[in-house]
Protein backbone atom coordinates (compact mmCIF):
# COMPACT_ATOMS: atom_id res chain seq x y z
CA UNK A 1 0.00 0.00 0.00
CA UNK A 2 2.99 2.32 0.37
CA UNK A 3 2.98 2.61 -3.42
CA UNK A 4 -0.44 4.21 -3.26
CA UNK A 5 1.00 7.20 -1.42
CA UNK A 6 2.55 9.91 -3.57
CA UNK A 7 5.28 11.94 -1.88
CA UNK A 8 6.06 14.99 -4.06
CA UNK A 9 8.92 16.06 -1.77
CA UNK A 10 10.11 13.02 0.19
CA UNK A 11 11.14 13.76 3.77
CA UNK A 12 11.57 10.32 5.35
CA UNK A 13 13.06 11.84 8.52
CA UNK A 14 10.13 14.21 9.07
CA UNK A 15 8.24 13.41 12.25
CA UNK A 16 4.90 14.55 10.87
CA UNK A 17 2.91 13.72 7.71
CA UNK A 18 0.11 15.66 6.03
CA UNK A 19 -2.02 12.80 4.64
CA UNK A 20 -4.39 14.13 1.96
CA UNK A 21 -7.58 12.69 0.44
CA UNK A 22 -8.91 14.01 -2.85
CA UNK A 23 -12.32 15.19 -4.03
CA UNK A 24 -14.73 13.20 -6.24
CA UNK A 25 -13.14 12.68 -9.63
CA UNK A 26 -9.81 13.93 -8.34
CA UNK A 27 -6.31 12.57 -8.15
CA UNK A 28 -3.11 13.68 -6.45
CA UNK A 29 -1.82 16.22 -8.99
CA UNK A 30 -3.75 19.28 -7.68
CA UNK A 31 -2.33 18.75 -4.17
CA UNK A 32 1.34 18.33 -5.09
CA UNK A 33 2.28 22.05 -4.91
CA UNK A 34 1.41 21.98 -1.21
CA UNK A 35 4.76 20.29 -0.51
CA UNK A 36 6.51 23.61 -1.12
CA UNK A 37 4.67 25.46 1.66
CA UNK A 38 4.90 22.88 4.45
CA UNK A 39 7.30 23.16 7.40
CA UNK A 40 10.49 21.14 7.02
CA UNK A 41 9.35 18.77 9.77
CA UNK A 42 6.30 17.76 7.70
CA UNK A 43 6.09 15.45 4.68
CA UNK A 44 3.22 15.56 2.20
CA UNK A 45 1.66 12.15 1.47
CA UNK A 46 -1.16 12.01 -1.09
CA UNK A 47 -3.38 8.94 -1.20
CA UNK A 48 -4.23 7.87 -4.75
CA UNK A 49 -7.70 6.37 -5.12
CA UNK A 50 -7.91 3.33 -7.43
CA UNK A 51 -8.59 3.86 -11.12
CA UNK A 52 -6.34 6.86 -11.81
CA UNK A 53 -2.69 7.96 -12.13
CA UNK A 54 -0.37 5.13 -11.02
CA UNK A 55 -3.47 3.02 -10.22
CA UNK A 56 -5.05 3.55 -13.63
CA UNK A 57 -5.31 -0.17 -14.38
CA UNK A 58 -7.17 -0.97 -11.15
CA UNK A 59 -10.96 -1.06 -10.86
CA UNK A 60 -12.59 1.93 -9.19
CA UNK A 61 -13.70 1.55 -5.58
CA UNK A 62 -16.96 -0.40 -5.56
CA UNK A 63 -18.38 1.39 -2.53
CA UNK A 64 -17.47 3.47 0.52
CA UNK A 65 -16.18 0.46 2.48
CA UNK A 66 -13.83 -0.46 -0.37
CA UNK A 67 -12.62 3.14 -0.61
CA UNK A 68 -11.97 3.38 3.14
CA UNK A 69 -10.26 -0.01 3.36
CA UNK A 70 -7.62 1.12 0.89
CA UNK A 71 -7.06 4.47 2.62
CA UNK A 72 -6.82 2.79 6.03
CA UNK A 73 -4.24 0.32 4.73
CA UNK A 74 -2.15 3.22 3.39
CA UNK A 75 -2.48 5.07 6.71
CA UNK A 76 -1.11 2.06 8.57
CA UNK A 77 2.17 2.41 6.67
CA UNK A 78 2.72 5.71 8.52
CA UNK A 79 2.52 4.17 12.00
CA UNK A 80 4.99 5.80 14.36
CA UNK A 81 4.72 9.25 12.79
CA UNK A 82 2.35 12.07 13.68
CA UNK A 83 -0.35 12.40 11.03
CA UNK A 84 -2.56 15.33 10.04
CA UNK A 85 -5.53 14.10 8.02
CA UNK A 86 -6.85 16.48 5.37
CA UNK A 87 -9.58 15.97 2.79
CA UNK A 88 -11.27 18.23 0.26
CA UNK A 89 -14.97 17.82 -0.62
CA UNK A 90 -15.59 14.03 -0.68
CA UNK A 91 -12.10 13.69 0.75
CA UNK A 92 -13.27 15.53 3.88
CA UNK A 93 -15.73 12.73 4.65
CA UNK A 94 -12.98 10.19 3.91
CA UNK A 95 -10.60 11.98 6.29
CA UNK A 96 -13.18 12.15 9.08
CA UNK A 97 -14.33 8.54 8.69
CA UNK A 98 -10.70 7.44 8.42
CA UNK A 99 -9.90 9.13 11.75
CA UNK A 100 -12.86 7.36 13.38
CA UNK A 101 -11.93 3.96 11.95
CA UNK A 102 -8.24 4.39 12.74
CA UNK A 103 -8.98 4.76 16.44
CA UNK A 104 -11.26 1.71 16.38
CA UNK A 105 -8.50 -0.40 14.83
CA UNK A 106 -5.83 0.67 17.31
CA UNK A 107 -4.01 3.29 15.26
CA UNK A 108 -2.90 6.50 16.95
CA UNK A 109 -5.26 9.48 16.94
CA UNK A 110 -4.31 11.99 14.22
CA UNK A 111 -2.65 15.19 15.36
CA UNK A 112 -5.45 17.12 13.67
CA UNK A 113 -8.23 16.64 11.10
CA UNK A 114 -8.77 19.30 8.43
CA UNK A 115 -11.96 19.13 6.36
CA UNK A 116 -12.29 21.39 3.34
CA UNK A 117 -15.32 22.46 1.27
CA UNK A 118 -17.65 19.71 2.45
CA UNK A 119 -21.16 19.55 3.88
CA UNK A 120 -21.33 18.12 7.39
CA UNK A 121 -21.94 14.34 7.26
CA UNK A 122 -25.06 14.58 9.42
CA UNK A 123 -26.79 16.90 6.92
CA UNK A 124 -25.79 15.11 3.71
CA UNK A 125 -29.33 13.81 3.23
CA UNK A 126 -30.45 17.38 2.53
CA UNK A 127 -28.19 17.52 -0.52
CA UNK A 128 -28.92 14.19 -2.21
CA UNK A 129 -30.48 15.82 -5.27
CA UNK A 130 -27.93 18.63 -5.59
CA UNK A 131 -25.38 18.11 -8.39
CA UNK A 132 -23.10 16.36 -8.67
CA UNK A 133 -24.72 13.02 -7.91
CA UNK A 134 -24.72 9.61 -9.66
CA UNK A 135 -28.13 10.20 -11.23
CA UNK A 136 -26.86 13.16 -13.26
CA UNK A 137 -26.27 12.66 -16.97
CA UNK A 138 -22.73 12.85 -18.32
CA UNK A 139 -23.54 16.30 -19.71
CA UNK A 140 -24.79 17.50 -16.34
CA UNK A 141 -21.69 16.19 -14.58
CA UNK A 142 -19.44 17.81 -17.15
CA UNK A 143 -21.28 21.13 -16.80
CA UNK A 144 -20.87 20.94 -13.03
CA UNK A 145 -17.13 20.29 -13.27
CA UNK A 146 -16.64 23.19 -15.66
CA UNK A 147 -18.72 25.54 -13.49
CA UNK A 148 -17.10 24.50 -10.21
CA UNK A 149 -13.59 24.90 -11.61
CA UNK A 150 -12.69 21.22 -11.37
CA UNK A 151 -11.51 21.16 -14.99
CA UNK A 152 -8.93 23.41 -16.56
CA UNK A 153 -9.56 25.42 -19.71
CA UNK A 154 -6.95 23.28 -21.47
CA UNK A 155 -9.23 20.24 -21.64
CA UNK A 156 -12.41 21.95 -22.85
CA UNK A 157 -11.59 21.04 -26.44
CA UNK A 158 -10.39 17.50 -25.68
CA UNK A 159 -13.38 15.11 -25.91
CA UNK A 160 -11.43 12.05 -24.75
CA UNK A 161 -10.08 13.81 -21.66
CA UNK A 162 -13.55 15.12 -20.86
CA UNK A 163 -15.02 11.62 -21.20
CA UNK A 164 -12.39 10.20 -18.86
CA UNK A 165 -12.92 13.00 -16.33
CA UNK A 166 -16.65 12.24 -16.23
CA UNK A 167 -15.92 8.51 -15.88
CA UNK A 168 -13.72 9.06 -12.83
CA UNK A 169 -16.16 11.52 -11.26
CA UNK A 170 -19.12 9.18 -11.70
CA UNK A 171 -17.23 6.24 -10.19
CA UNK A 172 -16.34 8.27 -7.09
CA UNK A 173 -19.89 9.60 -6.78
CA UNK A 174 -21.23 6.03 -6.80
CA UNK A 175 -18.82 5.08 -3.99
CA UNK A 176 -19.58 8.25 -2.01
CA UNK A 177 -23.31 7.65 -2.37
CA UNK A 178 -22.94 4.59 -0.13
CA UNK A 179 -21.42 6.60 2.73
CA UNK A 180 -23.61 6.44 5.82
CA UNK A 181 -22.69 8.70 8.71
CA UNK A 182 -23.00 6.87 12.01
CA UNK A 183 -24.51 9.17 14.62
CA UNK A 184 -22.23 9.21 17.60
CA UNK A 185 -19.03 9.14 15.54
CA UNK A 186 -16.58 11.68 16.96
CA UNK A 187 -12.88 12.40 16.95
CA UNK A 188 -10.83 13.71 19.86
CA UNK A 189 -8.31 15.51 17.66
CA UNK A 190 -8.62 19.23 16.83
CA UNK A 191 -10.99 19.63 13.88
CA UNK A 192 -10.79 22.54 11.42
CA UNK A 193 -13.25 23.33 8.63
CA UNK A 194 -12.01 25.34 5.64
CA UNK A 195 -14.67 26.74 3.32
CA UNK A 196 -14.96 29.26 0.50
CA UNK A 197 -17.01 32.42 0.94
CA UNK A 198 -18.69 31.69 -2.43
CA UNK A 199 -19.35 28.01 -1.77
CA UNK A 200 -22.74 26.67 -0.68
CA UNK A 201 -21.96 25.61 2.90
CA UNK A 202 -24.48 26.81 5.47
CA UNK A 203 -24.55 27.54 9.19
CA UNK A 204 -25.99 24.04 9.62
CA UNK A 205 -22.83 22.62 8.04
CA UNK A 206 -20.57 24.65 10.32
CA UNK A 207 -22.56 23.65 13.38
CA UNK A 208 -22.65 20.05 12.17
CA UNK A 209 -18.88 19.81 11.82
CA UNK A 210 -18.32 21.54 15.16
CA UNK A 211 -20.12 18.73 16.96
CA UNK A 212 -17.90 16.00 15.51
CA UNK A 213 -14.93 16.53 17.81
CA UNK A 214 -14.47 16.51 21.55
CA UNK A 215 -11.43 18.71 21.02
CA UNK A 216 -11.03 22.26 19.66
CA UNK A 217 -12.98 23.26 16.55
CA UNK A 218 -12.33 26.11 14.17
CA UNK A 219 -14.09 27.23 10.99
CA UNK A 220 -11.95 29.25 8.60
CA UNK A 221 -13.54 31.10 5.70
CA UNK A 222 -11.37 31.74 2.63
CA UNK A 223 -11.93 33.60 -0.59
CA UNK A 224 -13.42 31.75 -3.54
CA UNK A 225 -15.84 28.97 -4.38
CA UNK A 226 -15.66 25.20 -4.02
CA UNK A 227 -11.96 25.20 -4.97
CA UNK A 228 -11.17 28.62 -3.50
CA UNK A 229 -8.91 30.80 -5.68
CA UNK A 230 -5.65 29.63 -7.30
CA UNK A 231 -3.59 31.63 -4.81
CA UNK A 232 -5.48 30.18 -1.83
CA UNK A 233 -5.42 26.62 -3.17
CA UNK A 234 -1.68 26.58 -3.94
CA UNK A 235 -0.83 27.43 -0.33
CA UNK A 236 -3.83 25.98 1.48
CA UNK A 237 -1.74 24.33 4.25
CA UNK A 238 -0.77 27.82 5.43
CA UNK A 239 -4.41 28.29 6.49
CA UNK A 240 -4.37 25.12 8.60
CA UNK A 241 -4.16 25.88 12.31
CA UNK A 242 -1.81 22.97 12.96
CA UNK A 243 0.85 24.60 10.75
CA UNK A 244 0.57 28.17 12.03
CA UNK A 245 3.81 29.79 13.23
CA UNK A 246 4.03 29.39 16.97
CA UNK A 247 1.89 26.26 16.94
CA UNK A 248 4.34 23.43 16.09
CA UNK A 249 2.32 20.90 18.06
CA UNK A 250 -1.00 21.80 16.54
CA UNK A 251 -2.16 24.18 19.27
CA UNK A 252 -3.00 27.66 17.94
CA UNK A 253 -1.19 30.57 19.59
CA UNK A 254 -3.19 32.44 22.29
CA UNK A 255 -4.26 35.22 19.92
CA UNK A 256 -5.53 32.66 17.40
CA UNK A 257 -6.98 30.12 19.79
CA UNK A 258 -9.71 27.93 18.32
CA UNK A 259 -13.04 28.05 20.13
CA UNK A 260 -13.95 25.16 22.39
CA UNK A 261 -17.67 25.99 22.41
CA UNK A 262 -19.74 23.81 20.10
CA UNK A 263 -21.75 26.86 18.99
CA UNK A 264 -18.95 29.39 18.68
CA UNK A 265 -17.51 29.39 15.14
CA UNK A 266 -14.44 31.48 14.52
CA UNK A 267 -13.93 32.63 10.94
CA UNK A 268 -10.74 33.99 9.44
CA UNK A 269 -11.19 35.83 6.16
CA UNK A 270 -8.35 35.94 3.64
CA UNK A 271 -8.10 38.20 0.60
CA UNK A 272 -6.70 36.58 -2.53
CA UNK A 273 -7.67 36.45 -6.20
CA UNK A 274 -8.77 34.33 -9.25
CA UNK A 275 -10.01 30.73 -9.34
CA UNK A 276 -8.49 27.26 -9.11
CA UNK A 277 -8.85 24.67 -11.84
CA UNK A 278 -7.39 21.35 -10.68
CA UNK A 279 -7.72 18.65 -13.35
CA UNK A 280 -8.52 15.11 -12.18
CA UNK A 281 -6.22 13.69 -14.87
CA UNK A 282 -6.67 9.99 -15.29
CA UNK A 283 -4.08 9.96 -18.06
CA UNK A 284 -1.20 10.73 -15.71
CA UNK A 285 0.89 7.76 -14.58
CA UNK A 286 3.44 9.63 -12.47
Amino acid sequence: MAGHLIRPLPRPQAGRVLFCLSFCGGATAPFRPWADCLPENTELALYCYPGREARYGEPFARNWQHLLDGALAALRTLAGRKVVLCGHSMGAWVAFDLAVRARRTGLAEPEAVVVSAAHAPAVLSRHTDVPPHPRNTDRELLDWMLTAGQLSEAVRGEPELLRMAVEVLRADLIAADTYRFRHGDRVDAPLQLLHGDQDDLTEADLAGWSGLTTGPFEATRLEGGHFYTPAVWRRLPEHMAVFRPGAPDGTPPPDQAAPTSRTSLRRIARSMDARVSPLPNRTSHQ
